[in-house]
């Protein structure tokens, strides 16, 4: 009589295998998706955000994204506490995160990111530097600080290539490109704030070219095998009901470009990554994207948890650890190549190991308060 399969097996064969991207070979499936948890003071990664990325990789994590860190442009970011990836003291921070991770068996890539109108006038780490968006319009569409000229287009596009060339100079394994959430790259993707009469507004194919433009100066600044990783969403903060494609036609539009110009993977972020993209077919984001492109894909979006990532009332405070049946079948079926992991690896560093041996029941649930320190 053949063995039955066990559940450990199971899960061990589907996320325990190696991905390869663009030459990276990342030890399984599972990621760490990139969360802002705001314990650098003034920009600076310390020894404890090192400890805690570590933390994760030495509990299975196979590629590690980390929180958002800013580019080198006044306007980029919104908070003092946030990192920054520009300058010797928070360069130097995270060549020690690198470092600790590659001893504890991951791989890790920086998330590059510039908030745009998503800022507030007064906020940090640049007090004065004003709110920029493609249009000077917020996600509400409503005017909002001012809009980026020609040559600011120039120097944001500048800045993420120097972030990545430092990516790869301080022992990165390569680098995320956020392009989603309604953040700067995301404005210029939407019609609610990029009202543009030049080159980059018009229609979906025009709106991608500051995207492209930023991954071909990446690109070009990085070595041929340093893979890039672009994040994108249909949703925004607050506007959880946001299309940019409204059809997988309008979503090849967007990605055609960008996968030209040198992405190596797509991290397509969803709520919740089990429900489909577009009527009539199962597949959800990151699995449309794969299918457009016939690039890597990442997906993520409530993986492991009873509640979704926030919600009409707002963040869920708390949740109860579940299994992953289901994504395992949508990773046997090649649906998507990696899932990324959040909250589940706020709450539990040791989560992937448990969920690679089939103890999940094991897993510690996630509470909002773990919000408050780097456990």
């Amino acid at each position: 009589m053949e063995a039955t399969e066990t559940p450990t097996s199971r899960a061990a064969r589907i996320l325990g295998r190696p991905f390869d991207i663009n030459g990276l070979t990342v030890r399984n499936r599972i990621a760490m998706a990139p969360m802002t948890r705001e314990f650098s003071p003034d920009g600076v990664p310390g020894a404890d955000v090192a400890e805690y990325y570590a933390r994760r990789a030495a509990g299975g994590v196979g590629l590690i994204v980390t929180e958002g860190t800013y580019v080198d442009h006044a306007s980029a970011g919104s908070s003092h506490r946030v990192p920054h990836f520009h300058g010797e003291a928070p360069l130097a921070g995270w060549r020690r995160v690198a470092e600790a991770v590659h001893a504890a068996g991951g791989a890790i890539v920086p998330q590059l990111w510039h908030v745009g109108a998503t800022r507030n006038e007064g906020d940090g780490p640049f007090t004065d530097a004003p709110p920029a968006g493609p249009s000077g319009l917020g996600l509400d569409g409503e005017a909002k600080g001012h809009a980026l000229t020609s040559a600011d287009v120039d120097e944001v596009i500048a800045a993420f290539a120097r972030a990545a060339a430092d990516a790869e100079r301080n022992g990165f394994d390569g680098v995320e490109l956020h392009g989603a959430h309604g953040y700067l790259i995301d404005q210029f993707f939407w019609d609610r704030t990029n009202r543009r009469t030049d080159g980059y507004g018009g229609g979906l194919a025009s709106r991608t070219r500051f995207a492209r433009e930023i991954v071909e100066a990446v690109r070009a600044a990085v070595s041929p095998t340093f893979p890039v990783i672009f994040r994108l969403s249909q949703w925004k903060g607050g506007v959880f009901d946001a299309k940019l494609a409204s059809d997988p036609a309008e979503l090849e539009s967007l990605l055609a470009p960008l996968a030209a110009a040198g992405v190596d993977a797509f991290h397509a972020s969803t709520r919740r990554y089990w429900l489909p993209e577009f009527d009539g077919d199962d597949l959800n984001l990151a699995g449309w994207v794969k299918k457009l492109t016939g690039k890597a894909t990442l997906s993520v979006g409530s993986v492991g948890l009873d509640k979704e990532f926030v919600g009409p009332q707002g963040w869920a405070k708390e949740t109860r650890s579940t299994g992953i049946d289901l994504l395992l079948d949508r990773m046997e079926r090649e649906e998507f190549d990696v899932i990324a992991v959040g909250r589940s690896l706020i709450a539990d560093p040791e989560w992937a190991d448990k969920a690679l041996a089939d103890r999940l029941s094991e897993a510690t649930p996630y509470d909002a308060g773990m919000l408050r320190s780097l456990v």
